[in-house]
């Protein structure tokens, strides 16, 4: 139970912390000054929505998302959000190539070397299935959770941070809709696609409430961090880099490496939702179709990373309110429809 638990929560994880989050440019998009309300309130509606979405997949033996969404919106919106969700899924995953490419710029590394790489290793990992993705998640995340939460306690500590000086002020607070709004919509599709392979709600329970506390935890962290570095954050493509300076060059690399793989993963989970939902058309193998579709992303990766975090995840947070309130309420207008059924 325990095992199957912590494999969902890592693949949850890996959904979520991708190039925007383990850099650090999302969370300044969205936190920043008096948020530790609001990244509570993530943190609780997180949990929330993901015991949802498990739960109707897991009820309904899914594969892929479309099931899942219909019952969360209704067969009247579902062509809607299916749009919707695959438009998402395919800007993240781009957004994740260039992310790839950023990162080798830090080392000096031509632009593209990073996008080919992240190409390369998506066609490999599909090559073994569904499955490629969540024996990765298991063997990566550890480390990666591992490394970020190490690296910005020693910031704290080594700068004196408070961790708590300013809880009196949370003006804020709202800024935990579109954060979780967010970053449910990929969950939705990565969700759906291993319903079939879930066994029981304790798994779960564990998975949901797990993924949540540790993803409040880290980004509450990060959050007071960066905020003592606040002046020098446009002065960085990826504001990790801007902590990171503090220390040697080898825990550059290191953390490099490790947000590269977060990069990598999120990358990889918008790629099961694409690729699931597409092989119901073209009954083809998953690599097959994950080729396809990085022939056309990989050029539109080029407009730069913080320019399409800055423009699309807003929009997308506010679109995704919707689906949001959807699943906070889902337990009272299911039961709503019952009693009216």
């Amino acid at each position: 139970m325990w095992a199957a638990g912590l494999k969902w929560m890592f693949l949850i994880i890996g959904t979520t912390i991708g190039a925007g989050y383990a850099s650090g440019r999302e969370l300044w998009q969205f936190f920043g000054h008096e948020s530790g309300l609001a990244i509570l309130l993530f943190s609780l509606f997180f949990s929330v929505c993901c015991m949802v979405i498990m739960n109707i997949s897991y009820k309904l033996k899914t594969n892929h998302y479309l099931p899942v969404l219909e019952e969360i919106v209704g067969s009247k919106l579902t062509g809607v959000f299916d749009l919707m969700i695959l438009l998402y899924l395919f800007t993240t995953t781009i957004i994740m190539i260039a992310g790839s490419g950023a990162t080798g710029q830090a080392f000096n590394f031509p632009n593209w070397w990073g996008m080919v790489i992240i190409a390369v290793a998506l066609i490999l990992l599909f090559s073994k299935g569904v499955n490629g993705l969540i024996n990765i998640n298991r063997y990566i995340l550890p480390f990666l959770l591992g490394g970020m939460l190490y690296i910005l306690i020693m910031f704290t500590i080594d700068q004196h941070l408070a961790l708590f000086s300013h809880w009196h002020e949370q003006r804020n607070w709202i800024a935990a809709f579109p954060f979780t709004a967010l970053n449910i919509l990929p969950l939705i599709a990565v969700l759906g696609a291993v319903g079939n392979k879930v066994t029981s709600k304790r798994e779960i329970g564990i998975a949901c409430w797990g993924s949540g506390i540790c993803l409040g935890v880290l980004s509450y962290i990060y959050n007071n961090s960066l905020i003592q570095i606040a002046d020098e954050i446009l002065l960085y493509e990826i504001p990790l880099f801007a902590i990171l300076k503090h220390y040697p060059f080898e825990i550059l690399v290191l953390m490099s490496i490790l947000l590269w793989f977060a990069i990598f993963t999120t990358a990889a989970s918008g790629m099961l939702g694409i690729a699931t939902r597409l092989q119901e058309y073209f009954q083809k193998p998953l690599h097959v179709i994950v080729v396809g579709v990085l022939l056309i992303m990989i050029p539109l990766s080029t407009f730069g990373f913080s320019t399409l975090i800055s423009f699309i995840y807003p929009i997308y947070g506010i679109l995704n309110l919707y689906i949001l309130a959807r699943l906070l309420m889902y337990p009272i207008w299911n039961k709503m429809d019952r009693r009216h059924k």
